[in-house]
């Protein structure tokens, strides 16, 4: 490891000096803290936090190296990741390398031997703000410049850069591997033949995490991926029995071309909105979405479900949340409520078989509660075929 100086920059002109670590280099982007004690790989590998710079609150990151299998995406595409010490042993297993090496392997700038601690203060105190690494700029007073002329993430669509770039199944592979690279081999296989399968689900791809189609698969649905811009028409072709609308990344706002899509599915077919999907189903609706000041972002979130009382500990990764009282005619109500802040992390329709989660279900990192979620939607393609 390098004994040159990195700066971690925000925009507000506070600086914070660390050792390079990962990929040498020049990042920016918004500047997000993650709670989560353990699954750093899946944070890095999240779409959703393509656009970000993540500083993990856990002091020690990297203990149990990474591995191929753990992986939530085809790469990772965090802009930064900003650590207090990255662990010099990878003690695990199944460790395949450290996570030293794969952050160099994949680009990543990365930094640590800073207090992560004053970082995430000032993020909770003044809220999200642009920021930047550098591993190569000695002036941090130079680099600030860069910094605040560095664009936001509000109005501009990040999902176009992190979909797929053609349809294809979960998780029969064989076809050839597209773009998704080394994960292919880690898929997992059917759990019967396609015509056993229960339900054919279609994912609309915002920036999926692996864990949603493999939780889906595990439920037993042919699982079909669609492109972000599939539009309502080309989705219905495909004669699923549901669709789940993705997490991803950004200002929902941004993604027009989905909520056309979105309001062209409402009435036609179930749907399961995740996060980003949440929230484009909320626009959908007619709804308005706005910033949260510094967004939940971890895997400690206690949401209540307003239907039986019972709190769930979920996994979280989000800056923008939906005003339900916003939806016209009311047609969709909060079926689940963040108990941190209040805001609505769960909504559904007061007529149709469509239900949204802003939280994450399949928990890769995170607690498991939310799981039974899946099939409770799948209950909602049972009911939708009878």
């Amino acid at each position: 490891m390098s004994s040159k100086p990195a700066w971690v920059v925000l925009e507000d002109g506070t600086a914070f000096r660390g050792r390079p670590v990962g990929a040498d280099g020049e990042v920016f982007g918004e500047a997000v803290f993650n709670t989560s004690m353990t699954g750093y790989q899946e944070v890095l590998t999240d779409p959703s936090y393509k656009g970000q710079i993540v500083v993990m609150t856990y002091p020690h990151i990297g203990n149990y190296g990474v591995n191929e299998e753990d992986v939530e995406s085809r790469r990772p595409w965090v802009e930064g990741f900003v650590m207090r010490e990255l662990s010099p042993i990878a003690s695990n297993f199944r460790a395949q390398e450290s996570l030293d090496a794969y952050l160099k392997r994949h680009g990543v700038v990365a930094v640590d031997q800073l207090d992560t601690r004053t970082v995430t203060l000032a993020l909770r105190q003044q809220g999200s703000m642009k920021a930047g690494i550098s591993t190569v700029e000695a002036d941090p007073e130079a680099f600030l410049k860069r910094v605040r002329a560095a664009p936001d993430i509000v109005g501009v669509d990040l999902v176009k850069e992190v979909t797929c770039k053609e349809a294809y199944e979960w998780p029969l592979l064989g076809q050839g591997t597209g773009d998704r690279g080394q994960a292919d081999q880690h898929m997992p296989r059917p759990p019967s033949p396609v015509s056993c399968l229960k339900h054919h689900v279609v994912v609309l791809d915002y920036g999926v995490k692996y864990n949603i189609l493999r939780q889906l698969a595990a439920f037993g649905c042919r699982v079909t991926v669609l492109p972000a811009a599939a539009t309502a028409s080309e989705t219905l072709a495909t004669k699923p029995d549901g669709v789940v609308l993705s997490n991803g990344p950004g200002d929902p706002a941004a993604v027009t071309y989905a909520i056309e899509t979105i309001r062209g599915l409402i009435g036609r077919v179930p749907m399961l909105g995740i996060c980003l999907g949440h929230q484009l189903l909320g626009l959908a609706y007619g709804g308005e979405t706005f910033k949260l000041k510094f967004g939940h972002h971890g895997g400690n979130h206690p949401v209540q479900d307003l239907a039986t009382g019972k709190v769930e500990i979920t996994t979280q990764n989000h800056n923008f949340a939906v005003r339900v009282e916003s939806i016209p005619n009311r047609s969709a109500q909060t079926s689940h409520k963040n108990l941190n802040d209040g805001t609505v992390e769960g909504m559904r329709h007061t007529t149709l078989p469509i239900v949204s989660l802003q939280y994450h279900p399949e928990a890769a990192p995170g607690p498991h509660d939310a799981r039974h979620l899946f099939p409770q939607f799948l209950d909602l393609l049972e009911g939708a075929r009878a």
